[in-house]
């Protein structure tokens, strides 16, 4: 009796936790996760890329094109649901929900990122800061003239619209920071950890690079040195000694993820090989809001004709199972909020499939338990059997799914089959959830409602008998 209450007790809990997750931020102003739908169902754009025919590829250099387009089209874009995935050998497939026009932001994601090391001085700049510096790429200003170029002791104030010849002059108050050396002068980058078992990014520079950047930090000890990609800070780290030697480190609060990623844009500014757009296909809001008016209509007629059916050939067991479908409905989709997980069409019917397996997981243990009671047992002992009796059954069915959908998610992810993927990740997760639900929401809740009866087997009618 202890183990059920304690059983009840994490039931409802857990309940409380998702139904809290689950509520609309504008309700109670208290939950915060948003829903975040895919392309078929907001709206958007979804993008194939190919690396031209006589260009050398290897999966590592698509893995990192992939990387940058996503973080540069979340950047472009302001959210972080674009997704780009790498589809065969030699194409890569992108998503941007909400995105209708998207000519000028597929413009902006493909466009050449220039990595610069800027002198900012004693100046505070922060990571996503954007900042203007005096080496333009779009000029005829080589590398090597930017790189050679006396650092400046401070930052310049000018106007934007003024000519290099009057800089000195502007009264404006805009800042333009002096570009020590570009990304060109890189060998190499690589992700590490320190003593402490934090990360930290190293690099390696070319000969050039060793010169100009030896000199700069035996003369700016205590300065910020800042990591800029397209004029916008992505670090500024603190020169704490010379570095002399053409390699150096940069620290800070990273986790891998963000290590990684930072240097990934330090060894890729720009892409690290040619992409060209094969196909763009665009989905209206309005239709993709429709498709979700329609799944979820589709949804509740079917959840109620089957919730008919349990009541009138189950019972009692039947209403036990219907509130713990409900619970699993609503833990579910906080696991999709907190992932997040985005939904698609297929995605919806990966969830609504493992619905109707958490049905049948339900309905193996009471044909079990009513066999039982067929048999003469009376009725604590034939729902005790009847879970364990089952539990094989359960068991096999649900790997079997769970294995599919493992093959279903490799299979997307290495054809960039983004509907096929969704539709194996909310199958997989819909299987766990509801094992959880079947073994301890409906077996708790049916064990304390027999418990209720004085005489259980003067009510065998409540049980489908």
């Amino acid at each position: 009796m202890k183990q059920r209450y304690l059983s009840l007790a994490l039931i409802i809990i857990l309940f409380a936790v998702s139904l809290w997750i689950d509520l609309p931020g504008d309700h109670f102003n208290l939950s915060k996760f948003d829903t975040v739908f895919g392309l078929d169902l907001r709206g958007g754009t979804q993008v194939l890329m190919e690396v031209p025919e006589g260009v050398t590829v290897d999966q590592q250099a698509l893995e990192d094109a992939r990387q940058i387009l996503e973080n540069r089209s979340n950047g472009i874009l302001g959210t972080t649901e674009s997704s780009w995935q790498v589809a065969g050998e030699r194409r890569i497939v992108g998503e941007m929900p909400g995105v209708t026009d998207p000519d000028k932001q597929l413009a902006s994601i493909k466009q050449t990122g220039v990595l610069e090391f800027v002198d900012v001085g004693n100046d505070t700049v922060v990571e996503g800061q954007i900042i203007s510096t005096d080496y333009a790429d779009t000029a005829n200003t080589s590398d090597q003239t930017a790189a050679t170029a006396e650092p400046t002791a401070a930052p310049t104030e000018t106007s934007s619209t003024t000519t290099p010849t009057e800089v000195a002059t502007a009264t404006e108050t805009a800042k333009v920071y002096h570009t020590i050396m570009t990304g060109s002068q890189l060998e190499s980058v690589s992700v590490s950890t320190d003593e402490l078992g934090k990360y930290e990014i190293n690099f390696v520079l070319k000969s050039e690079g060793t010169i100009i950047f030896s000199q700069f930090t035996s003369n700016n000890v205590g300065k910020t040195l800042a990591i800029v990609l397209d004029k916008t800070v992505i670090s500024a780290p603190s020169i704490q000694v010379p570095i002399t030697e053409g390699k150096g480190r940069i620290t800070g609060n990273f986790t891998y993820e963000s290590a990684n990623a930072l240097a990934i844009q330090l060894r890729y500014g720009s892409l690290p090989i040619p992409l060209n757009i094969v196909e763009t296909r665009v989905v209206g809001p309005t239709l993709g809001q429709d498709s979700l008016n329609k799944s979820i209509v589709a949804g509740l007629i079917g959840f109620a004709v089957v919730a008919l059916f349990m009541l009138i050939y189950y019972r009692l067991p039947g209403l036990v199972a219907i509130l713990s479908i409900g619970t699993y409905a609503i833990i579910t989709l906080a696991i999709f909020k907190l992932i997040p997980v985005t939904l698609t069409l297929p995605g919806i019917a990966g969830f609504l499939l493992s619905t109707g397996g958490a049905l049948d997981a339900n309905i193996l243990i009471f044909e079990r338990m009513k066999e039982e009671l067929r048999a003469g047992r009376n009725l604590a002992t034939a729902v005790d059997l009847g879970w364990k009796r089952a539990w094989s059954s359960i068991r096999d069915s649900n790997l079997a799914t769970l294995i599919t959908s493992a093959i279903l998610f490799w299979f997307g992810s290495s054809f960039g089959a983004t509907i096929v993927k969704g539709f194996a990740v909310t199958l997989a997760l819909g299987v766990i959830v509801s094992l959880f639900c079947a073994l301890i929401v409906t077996r708790t809740l049916l064990s304390l409602t027999i418990d209720l009866f004085k005489t259980p087997s003067a009510h065998l009618k409540w049980f489908g008998m």
